[in-house]
């Protein structure tokens, strides 16, 4: 095969290659790293890479490949590269947490997360971190100090945030595939914005060990890929149970991927272009959450049109989200001035605790709504990627109120715990990703992912590496 056809290749697809021995892991990461050498730094996608390192470890595997008879024993995906979001932990590679300061002092971890446990042990290797806005708190990433993360499909665009660098460097085909993570969009967006599949699991589904919890459960980590398969596939490695964690969901029966191959039955299927409290959705999202109903119901679904109201959400959930910097151990001079605003204007203990109480009641009116259909379908942001820089002269209080507009669709499922998946759809006329987001009731990836791989076998075939 071309190069070409390498990098626009599935995971699924190079982990078939070399299990049939037609490709080794050092060529795979040599044709990766030689990518990266070329648009990572335009990008802005990755805060650290040790290539090196990378490479000692492809040609272990190599050799491994070598002598190894029967492939199938061999770890699921033995042999592809991946990087780490720069929140999280690698042993032997500094954390950054997308702050200037932090990144130039280079504190290496001593200790891995559980998900860079789980996917080593899949046979993947960690190339590196990738970029994230600083503390995951914004959807884009602008730290000061620092370069932005570009858009591979117009680089004067932001690839969204807080994972932005890791949906950056899938969609630019620097990467097979990535983990991310998702506190309020946090990886659908940073999806919606590249043109790729962002997957955020049920509350519970995938550890957060060692640490227990983000606020209020909001957060998860979660999957960014260049198909459905290869969400269903990642989601499988990440899931599971690991001791002491708060929130936990039992492994469906059959893996996930296995599950997505048959048609999903007909369905109740509810959606929306009009959410409540936010203004009127982009015309050209509300043409694609139109057109993907038309495709849904051709398939032999039922559709119900519906009109949510989210705006007891709001605020609450503001807060619960807002809480997550007073328990950061750095001195509020270092933080770029939104962080230092939203720090100085957190909620005390009381309130929080209120909001926390308010925000699982509205979850719960949220998901009285889900006995009536089986998925909704709705906008993933409610316009398209926005320029870089596009709020750098706003105040903190209206960067925060544009931020809320952006995103609303997002946050109500990190408070309700649900599962959602952003797709990609089409193109603005300016040739920016599009894309939907399809939700599905708690602990139901199955169903999700089996009805978001036919639906994107449904959808017309786009070009699906960015040409710069």
């Amino acid at each position: 095969m071309k190069t070409e056809d390498l990098t626009d290749s599935s995971a699924l697809n190079l982990k078939y290659l070399i299990r049939k021995k037609e490709l080794s892991p050092l060529e795979l990461l040599e044709i990766y790293t030689s990518r990266i050498e070329k648009y990572a730094e335009t990008l802005g996608c990755f805060a650290y890479l040790d290539i090196e390192g990378a490479l000692a470890k492809a040609r272990r595997q190599t050799e491994i490949l070598g002598k190894t008879t029967d492939t199938s024993t061999l770890p699921p995906f033995f042999g592809l590269p991946t990087a780490i979001k720069d929140l999280y932990a690698v042993e032997g590679m500094p954390t950054g947490y997308g702050n200037a300061f932090l990144q130039a002092k280079k504190q290496v971890a001593t200790y891995s997360e559980e998900i860079t446990k789980k996917l080593e042990a899949a046979g993947f290797i960690i190339i590196g971190k990738t970029t994230t806005s600083e503390f995951g708190t914004l959807p884009y990433i602008e730290s000061p100090g620092l370069p932005p993360c570009r858009n591979p499909w117009n680089l004067e665009y932001t690839a969204g945030g807080s994972s932005g660098g890791a949906a950056a460097a899938v969609a630019a085909s620097l990467l097979p595939l990535a983990p991310a993570s998702d506190g309020g969009g946090s990886i659908r967006g940073p999806a919606f914005c590249c043109g790729i599949v962002g997957l955020k699991p049920s509350r519970g589904r995938i550890s957060n060990a060692p640490a227990g919890e983000y606020p209020g459960g909001i957060a998860t980590h979660g999957c960014l890929t260049r198909t459905v398969a290869d969400s269903a596939a990642l989601l499988d490695i990440l899931s599971g149970y690991v001791l002491g964690d708060p929130y936990w969901l039992p492994n469906p029966q059959t893996p996930f991927l296995d599950s997505i191959f048959s048609p999903p039955p007909p369905l109740k299927i509810a959606f929306t272009t009009s959410l409540l409290p936010s203004p009127p959705v982009h015309p050209s999202i509300k043409s694609q959450v139109e057109a993907v109903a038309r495709i849904l119901e051709r398939m032999g679904h039922q559709l119900i049109p519906i009109s949510p109201d989210f705006t007891p959400l709001v605020e609450p959930f503001k807060l619960i989200w807002q809480s997550s910097l007073t328990s950061l151990a750095v001195p509020p001079s270092i933080l770029s001035p939104m962080n230092q605003w939203l720090l100085a204007n957190a909620p005390d203990l009381g309130t929080y605790l209120r909001a926390l109480a308010q925000m699982h009641q509205i979850s719960r009116q949220i998901l009285s709504l889900f006995q009536n259909f089986d998925i909704l379908l709705l906008p993933t942001y409610l316009f398209p990627p926005i320029k870089i820089g596009a709020w750098s002269q706003k105040s903190p209080e209206e960067t925060l109120s544009e931020i809320i507009r952006w995103i609303n669709p997002c946050p109500p499922f990190n408070a309700t715990g649900q599962p959602a998946i952003s797709l990609p759809t089409g193109f603005t006329d300016d040739g920016l990703p599009l894309g939907i987001q399809l939700v599905a009731k708690p602990a139901h990836e199955a169903l999700l992912l089996q009805l978001a791989h036919h639906l994107e076998l449904s959808l017309p075939k786009k070009q699906r590496t960015p040409p710069f």
